[in-house]
């Protein structure tokens, strides 16, 4: 049986482009029988934000929320938090010295983040968080990592710590693979269709977040950015109307080739009025969901979180002992 990990971080207010890039496929795989799932929220990595104690505690249960919103089978998969298992952090520190300095410095996302908090924002958790990332995926032997192209960097820098730890003491980690889903897998800006969709944007007017309601919905959609001319056509020459076609494709199901031939001689504004409606019909049975799974009282949220931390720890212990074991480590 294959194993799948993934994970959602819980700083900022998740956005279509999750949904679409990740959450919506987790919900349709998770209870695939030839696969086991392990979901978890990243509240560690959450830190490097430095969130208000009980925002970072709501945000990491409604993560849960959602994900039970989309669809993930608690039953056949595990959704916990990466702070409930210790192990994250201790094989962290052992993998540090499998990484090397170089390797973390060509990390794009850190360059990118950290030039734009400034000197007081060059934190060593932001430096060190693709070695956390490894012990997330490489303590639970897994198989698939699905991704979002801008993490692809960090499965290769997993890949190559695995690798090298391997080379050293032995066959102890498996090697995993990035799985990137195709259509959809980078939903950009609404406001500016050169950069991704992302929920750590402080300005939302470009993001469809996932709490939305439909006058806001509708809202941003009727008024995203468009491409000279006045069809409906996909194309390097138009990323803001190939954006909004690949939205209506993976939530309608029809091909993009499909929806350029149906709105064919029409305007821009019939076409985003009906994208909207595509949008607020996904999106609002989940929203309904994660308001129940919400509401206090509702213990539905820490059944699935005890489930889940009860085989991560069992898994992750064994893996960690077992690394112990090879390295000398009482």
């Amino acid at each position: 049986m294959k194993r799948v990990v993934s994970g959602i971080k819980p700083t900022g207010e998740l956005t279509l482009g999750n949904y679409i890039g990740a959450m919506r496929r987790w919900g349709q795989m998770s209870a695939d029988p030839d696969r086991e799932h392990f979901f978890f929220v990243p509240n560690l990595h959450a830190l490097t934000a430095r969130p208000e104690p009980e925002v970072l505690k709501r945000d990491s249960r409604s993560a849960v929320a959602w994900l039970l919103a989309c669809g993930v089978d608690h039953d056949h998969s595990y959704i916990f938090m990466q702070s409930q298992v210790p192990a994250h952090s201790e094989l962290m520190w052992i993998l540090n010295n499998y990484t090397t300095v170089g390797e973390l410095n060509r990390m794009t996302q850190y360059k990118d983040k950290s030039s734009k908090m400034g000197a007081d924002g060059q934190l060593v958790g932001l430096y060190d968080y693709p070695v956390l990332m490894a012990a997330d995926i490489l303590l639970y032997d897994a198989d698939e990592v699905p991704v979002g192209e801008d993490q692809k960097q960090h499965i290769e820098l997993t890949r190559d710590i695995a690798t090298r730890f391997n080379n050293v003491h032995g066959e102890t980690f498996k090697v995993p693979a990035p799985t990137v889903q195709e259509a959809g897998a980078r939903i950009m800006n609404l406001q500016d269709p050169t950069k991704k969709m992302s929920k750590s944007d402080t300005d939302d007017s470009g993001n469809i977040l996932l709490r939305d309601d439909e006058k806001m919905i509708e809202k941003k959609i009727l008024r995203a950015v468009t491409d000279s001319g006045s069809s409906v056509e996909a194309g390097p020459e138009k990323p803001a109307l190939t954006n909004l076609l690949v939205i209506m494709s993976v939530l309608s199901g029809k091909s993009v080739n499909e929806l350029e031939q149906k709105y064919a001689g029409h305007g821009y504004g019939e076409f985003k009025q009906d994208l909207a409606e595509e949008v607020i019909r996904t999106l609002k049975p989940l929203q309904r969901i994660h308001e129940q799974l919400m509401h206090e009282g509702n213990d539905k949220i820490d059944k699935a979180l005890e489930h889940g931390w009860w085989r991560a720890s069992e898994l992750a212990n064994a893996k960690l002992a077992q690394v112990k074991e090879v390295l000398g480590l009482l």
